[in-house]
């Protein structure tokens, strides 16, 4: 018997220990042992696997991330959903192996780690709400302040990325207050830059950066946070205190592309602080030469066209971007930005209008849909096409007109020197043609031996030799002209086109029509002569009506290309210039109450030019709604009843379906209720008329507008549920 129960306890007592040593280190045990067994188990296996998880993925991450050299480099890089899908696998595993620290060690002191890494993954994959909801616990629950302040800085960070302005600023200026550790304090420095700079607001963003490099070690990413202060530097103006940062990226390990742009950078302020130094001899043409920067000579050219229009020099800026754009390779962002820069010189410095929307075209057709100039572009892009729509009716019918005023023996002196020069172009071109097929059969003789026969005796094959090829071009250009590629090119009847492109004479032969390019050596006196004479003369408005018809056609463009430049362009000294032209040419324009209202408000500047404008619509149109307009403007008073009954004409149409109308009147007229109690109430109204008309990006583009314009309006959450709801319809690009 006693044997027996030696034997039970025996076998008991292990079972015992297990049990007492398993209830000594229990989660909830406050006893010291209990307390180390969880801090080591937590440290040293789920939460340790945890953090190297999170580590991989970040840098996983920052190797996949395309620097934009071109723009502002943001100081943290943006937490991106998108990017963080190559890495989902190890944030989920990082999730999952914090889950288990506070699941099973919570009186563990890494507990507070772990919630900020589980916040931080969560944050990574979009998931916002779970995100700001992990660090506000380690805020409202953590043990340790240090934890607590780390949690709070991540928490900024992540307002941040909302564009939560104000909440980040708030949890800001808590941090200032709070003692923290160097590293800590590191973070909220770098972090409180990023708020500011993506804010809009540098200075103080490079004022708090210079107080945080002495804390950063030599690093690739202290070489781009100075590359960001030496660009925001620049954006302000201080141009030797941003060559000051663009030196030091070159002293803290920088990878090629970031020295190469720091180096060009700096060349192009040393210009721009000594303007009398020629761009020869700064150093651009020693980068050009270096084989290692084959890839980025389209940068070289961009960035020396950029300090040649700077200085004026418009023709040889021209040249320099062009150049960019034939040497670039593969780089089509860069060239995007090439094509941008030719747009906007061709449009206001040279004010060439179509090839302005030719390059707008182009940049547009090959800029990632991301890209945060893409919708301006768009938005210029569709404007120019309307634009030089209507600037070509009013040129075109311009030169007929002035054509139309000659006398019969005029005109057809003028018809036959538009045909001469045709052809004088022609043979010139040609010539040209001849003289490049002759060198390049000389080279191509030179190649082969002086023998004209190649592959085994044959000749070579035609799209093989680049001087039979240009032969052709030219002889079916000679033949059909300028022909676009699509189908029944080869039609006789198809519409004549204009001669602009075509003939040397002047703005007066831009308007006639062309006439078909098969005669070859035209004759004057030979019928083939007559024939494309009589073709080019009958589009000239010989006749009363013809005439008429011609300036109506011109009224009616003017009148367009002044609200174009008003509103799409928002270009309001050319606004005027066309508005004038309108009443000087078209004193009984149909358009004129319209004409004074719209000069009033562009007149923003001026305003004595604005109270006359006034003055004459409220004398010579004291009834019309231009009227009524221009008095709801100046007298805050009377706003209010009159705007409601405006808005509520306008959301008629809206809620009748007439949408394009309530969205032209209530564009037409918004600038009326500037400053008046139901501003942001027609703002709205058009933000939902945008998404009717326009489509979801353009209705994303005016709740953002809208957001930004009204941040006090009482109908801000409701414009940021639309905004949420918008962007789960969108998707995630």
């Amino acid at each position: 018997m006693i044997d027996r129960f030696t034997s039970h306890i025996r076998r008991t007592l292990p079972l015992l220990a297990v049990t007492l040593v398993v209830a000594a280190c229990s989660q909830y045990s406050s006893r010291p042992g209990a307390i180390t067994f969880h801090n080591v188990a937590a440290r040293y296996n789920a939460y340790f696997m945890a953090e190297q998880d999170m580590l991989e993925a970040e840098y996983e991450m920052q190797k996949a991330y395309k620097e934009n050299y071109n723009q502002l480099l943001p100081i943290l890089l943006p937490m991106d959903s998108v990017r963080a899908q190559a890495v989902k696998p190890r944030l989920l595993d990082a999730i999952k192996k914090a889950s288990i620290v506070a699941e099973k060690h919570q009186n563990s002191k890494w507990i507070d780690n772990s919630y900020i890494l589980l916040g931080k993954s969560r944050l990574y994959l979009g998931e916002w709400a779970d995100g700001l909801e992990a660090l506000r616990y380690v805020y409202a629950n953590g043990r340790d302040e240090n934890d607590k302040n780390n949690a709070l800085i991540v928490l900024m960070r992540a307002y941040i990325e909302h564009k939560d302005y104000s909440n980040a600023l708030g949890v800001a200026e808590y941090l200032s207050q709070q003692p923290l550790t160097k590293s800590a304090q590191r973070d909220f420095y770098l972090t409180k830059a990023y708020l500011h700079q993506q804010n809009g607001e540098y200075l103080t963003s490079v004022a708090i950066l210079e107080e945080t490099f002495p804390l950063l070690k030599k690093s690739v990413e202290t070489a781009r946070i100075h590359f960001a202060a030496a660009q925001m530097y620049d954006r302000l103006g201080q141009y030797a205190l941003a060559n000051r940062h663009y030196k030091s990226v070159s002293k803290n390990k920088p990878n090629y592309d970031l020295g190469f742009y720091s180096s060009m950078n700096s060349l192009q302020n040393e210009v721009v602080l000594n303007p009398q130094r020629d761009l020869g001899d700064v150093g651009f043409e020693k980068m050009l030469r270096d084989r290692k920067n084959d890839d980025l000579k389209d940068r070289v050219y961009f960035t020396m066209g950029l300090l040649a229009e700077h200085k004026k020099q418009i023709p040889e800026a021209v040249g320099y971007l062009q150049k960019a754009a034939s040497v670039s390779k593969g780089n089509m962002q860069q060239k995007a930005y090439t094509y941008l820069q030719l747009a906007r010189i061709e449009y206001e410095s040279l004010e060439n209008f179509e090839m302005s929307k030719a390059y707008y075209d182009s940049a547009l057709a090959i800029l990632p849909q991301e890209a945060p100039e893409y919708r301006l572009v768009a938005d210029r892009k569709r404007a120019l096409d309307n634009f030089v729509t209507q600037y070509t009716v009013v040129s075109t019918e311009d030169s007929l007109q002035r054509l139309a005023k000659m006398n019969p023996a005029a005109l057809d002196n003028k018809i036959d020197a538009i045909i001469e020069a045709r052809e004088r172009k022609r043979l010139e071109e040609e010539e040209k043609a001849r003289k490049a097929q002759i060198a390049a059969q000389n080279a191509s003789l030179q190649q082969n031996g002086g023998n004209p026969l190649v592959n085994g005796g044959e000749r070579r094959w035609e799209l093989y030799d680049p001087a039979l090829v240009n032969k052709g071009k030219i002889e079916f250009k000679r033949i059909w002209g300028n022909r676009p590629l699509e189908d029944d090119w080869r039609r006789s009847s198809r519409p004549l086109r204009s001669l602009a492109g075509n003939n040397g004479t002047g703005s007066d032969s831009m308007a006639v029509a062309q006439a078909p390019q098969e005669n070859t050596g035209l004759k004057k006196g030979t019928p083939e002569w007559d024939q494309v004479h009589a073709l080019l003369k009958k589009d000239v408005p010989l006749t009363d009506t013809a005439f008429a018809a011609s300036q109506k056609k011109k009224e009616e463009a003017l009148y367009n290309l002044g609200k174009i430049y008003r509103f799409d362009l928002k270009e309001s000294n050319r606004a005027i210039a066309a508005f004038e032209r309108v009443l000087s040419e078209y004193p009984q324009t149909q358009y004129k109450d319209e004409i004074y209202y719209l000069l009033f408000l562009s007149n923003e500047e001026n305003s004595a030019q604005k109270e006359s404008w006034k003055s004459k619509l409220l004398s010579e149109y004291p009834n019309s709604t231009y009227a009524r307009l221009v008095n709801k403007s100046t007298d805050a008073s009377g706003t209010s009843g009159n705007a409601m009954k405006e808005y509520e004409a306008m959301y008629k149409l809206y809620a009748d379906g007439n949408y394009t109308k309530a969205l032209e009147d209530i564009e037409k007229n918004l600038p009326s209720y500037k400053g008046s109690s139901m501003e942001d109430k027609f703002a709205l109204l058009r933000v939902f008329l945008i998404g009717k008309v326009r489509g979801k990006e353009a209705y994303a583009q005016a709740i953002t507008e809208f957001m930004r314009l009204y941040p006090t309006s009482i109908y801000l959450p409701r414009i940021k549920e639309m905004q949420d709801f918008n962007s789960v319809s969108m998707g995630n690009r």
